[in-house]
């Protein structure tokens, strides 16, 4: 059951996309939505004394109240239960704390500018809130309309440590309605045999608790290519994939899943939505 999403947002055009994708599911599922400014990080004023540290923090709470205000009467938003809060931080590594205080079920979140998965992820804001965030996070990189995705891949290495992850969206895929396609991308410089993947993934399924892992093993796409992020798009462009979802490895965040080579003619031009579940 989905019953609340947080959305942080800076107001910009990217955290508004995300919020519009956010009010749909919300709509669907009869969920809240909490919006969260993070006062103070857009860098803001070097303080010198008490008093401009007053100042700057009354600054900010008038600007967000403003913004807030004027972001409750988007049309997307009627009807919705849509709560408004601020929070005097400056790093997005505390956004998984205040998820675990509100009890939230999914966070949904702009990127900026970038496209590239490497390239919204690693060492920005979004990166920070996957790292951490012990609750799924969809990261939003365009504006969609009616957002109703059918179809979704999962990629990872089916190591046990994915277990978790995977599960978690299993879940949360047949709770959005979205068909799950898994995958694993065969990399040439650590070639595996079709045998030995098989018995990685049947391991995996068994372990997962499945009631058939056979048969999931079966549907199982094996790609190869020369690095996992061109491997994901470019599979996911085969089967025309609405969204992408994949494992994260906690402190080391993506960097970790991102580490080799990138095929970046292909990665930066996906528009996906990616969906992150936390080892």
């Amino acid at each position: 059951m989905i019953s609340k999403i947080l959305v942080p947002t800076d107001f910009s055009e990217s955290s508004k996309n995300a919020l519009e994708v956010a009010a749909s599911i919300a709509r669907e599922h009869n969920a809240e939505l909490v919006l969260l400014h993070m006062m103070g990080m857009a860098g803001g004023m070097v303080s010198k004394s008490e008093q401009q540290e007053v100042f700057k923090a009354m600054y900010y709470m008038r600007y967000a109240e403003q913004q807030f205000s004027e972001l409750l009467e988007e049309e997307y938003l009627k009807g919705l239960k849509v709560t408004d809060t601020v929070h005097n931080y400056t790093n997005f590594n505390e956004i998984n704390g205040i998820a675990q205080d509100m009890d939230v079920d999914l966070i949904v979140m702009g990127s900026h500018g970038a496209t590239g998965l490497k390239e919204v992820f690693v060492g920005s804001n979004t990166e920070k809130v996957v790292r951490t965030s012990e609750v799924p996070v969809l990261v939003i990189k365009h504006k969609a309309v009616n957002f109703t995705p059918k179809l979704g891949v999962f990629a990872c290495d089916f190591e046990t440590p994915a277990i978790g992850p995977y599960k978690r969206a299993k879940r949360l895929f047949d709770l959005l309605g979205i068909e799950m396609q898994l995958l694993y991308i065969n990399l040439a410089g650590d070639f595996r045999s079709t045998r030995e993947i098989e018995k990685r993934i049947m391991k995996f399924m068994t372990e997962a608790g499945e009631k058939e892992p056979l048969e999931i093993v079966n549907k199982v796409v094996q790609y190869n290519d020369y690095s996992v992020e061109s491997g994901i798009f470019a599979y996911s462009q085969v089967i025309n994939a609405d969204l992408i979802a994949l494992p994260t490895q906690g402190r080391q965040g993506l960097a970790h899943f991102f580490s080799g080579s990138i095929g970046e003619d292909i990665v930066n031009h996906s528009d996906l939505p990616v969906m992150t579940f936390r080892i």
